[in-house]
């Protein structure tokens, strides 16, 4: 099978793997559509050690099962495989399992023409559902998970609070839509990549700004902060954003830098919330969101070939383009 590998820091190849035998319990999947993750960039950068060149990266995926009973059906896959028997597996934290893998970390994944997937990890999907479209359902769970996690924290509803959403890339993006769709009417979003943030505001009609053209955003002034990238300097800013008693949802992993205003997080008891992935709930519910339109057309997401698969990390890499997702398509 054709397969984009990565190779080496800031090299990713299209070229020949061996086809991909499904084991027991374990189904061969069809690509049809496959979405660049920023962790799939974090790798491509040199800064992940747990994605150890030669690899196939990617998970996010829908496509169409090739093997087994179900051959036929349209499907996105779940890619965190857990064991599915321990206490929190048993009690519907799955994503804390400690024997969690993702495949594109250590197991081959998304990007190519096949993948193999325990049958578990299967949730299927209308045959009318675009796979473009499809493909985002692993990020919109991981900002539903994010949203619910906010939702049980705060002290009033998501819908009357004023939010901040550091990043504009697919998550930050797609925690805007979500909030949009749950009634939020104030937020703001912070990007530095002008194209980028300039493609937020015309899909989500929120306010944007560029942190190091505007400044900082209002100090105190926002009841949840999103922090979508999880940098050093974004936390700063969130812990300044962020009013008494409101909450700070961290989601990046860009790296592990600079302080925290500890002394504002007690003084003033703000939440602080970490979010890791999505339950297998989660990935349910976003792929009812996206067949329902709670999250739009998703009409801003931008398709590439696979075999120009390494044309789209390098123009990710160099900032040239608005889009929030480039997802990849077999050819």
């Amino acid at each position: 099978m054709k397969a984009l590998v990565y190779t080496a820091t800031r090299d990713v190849v299209y070229r020949e793997e061996p086809d991909p035998v499904p084991g027991e319990g374990e189904v061969l999947i069809n690509m049809e559509a496959t979405g660049i993750c920023g962790s799939d960039m974090h790798a491509y950068h040199g800064k992940d050690e747990r994605r150890v060149p030669p690899l196939i990266l990617g998970h996010e995926i829908a496509g169409t099962v090739a093997s087994g009973p179900e051959s036929g059906r349209r499907v996105v896959i779940n890619p965190l495989i857990t064991c599915g028997q321990c206490e929190y597996c048993d009690t519907g934290y799955s994503n804390l399992c400690a024997e969690r893998e993702l495949i594109g970390m250590r197991l081959a994944g998304a990007y190519a023409e096949q993948v193999i997937i325990p049958s578990r990890n299967l949730v299927y999907i209308p045959d009318s559902l675009d796979p473009v479209k499809a493909a985002l359902t692993e990020p919109v769970a991981t900002a539903l998970h994010a949203l619910n996690l906010a939702r049980i924290k705060s002290h009033r509803p998501l819908a009357e609070q004023t939010v901040l959403v550091i990043g504009g890339g697919a998550i930050g993006l797609l925690a805007v839509l979500l909030l949009k769709g749950y009634g939020c009417s104030s937020v703001v979003i912070a990007e530095t990549n002008d194209l980028r943030g300039k493609s937020a505001g015309q899909v989500t009609g929120c306010q944007v700004i560029n942190p190091i053209k505007d400044g900082d955003p209002e100090e105190g002034g926002f009841d949840l902060i999103i922090d979508a990238v999880g940098g050093g300097v974004t936390r700063k800013m969130a812990m300044k954003a962020v009013r008494p008693g409101g909450t700070f949802v961290h989601i990046g992993l860009m790296d592990s830098l600079g302080e925290m205003d500890i002394r504002k997080l007690t003084l003033f008891e703000i939440s602080l919330l970490g979010v890791y992935c999505y339950t297998a709930a989660d990935m349910r519910a976003a792929a009812k969101a996206i067949e329902t339109g709670l999250v739009g057309d998703l009409n801003w997401i931008e398709t590439r070939p696979l075999s120009r698969g390494a044309a789209a990390f390098d123009d990710l890499d160099k900032g040239r383009t608005a889009s929030a997702k480039i997802v990849l398509i077999p050819g």
